[in-house]
């Protein structure tokens, strides 16, 4: 068997870094899953990621 079969012939182990929705659809259906909450650095606003990055670069 090869690698990809392997892969595919194991139980699914799920964490999630999206929307919750996702878990929850995957809990429904009895799929190990874990829910990060995780957001981007900044609210993912490219100006003020850059002006956190100069911040950092002081130190």
């Amino acid at each position: 068997m090869n690698r990809i079969d392997r892969l595919f012939s194991q139980d699914l182990k799920v964490i999630n870094m999206g929307l919750e929705s996702f878990s929850k659809d995957l809990k429904k259906q009895e799929v190990p899953v874990v829910q990060m909450d995780w957001r981007p650095r900044a609210g993912g606003n490219a100006k003020f990621v850059a002006l956190l990055d100069k911040l950092k670069s002081n130190k």
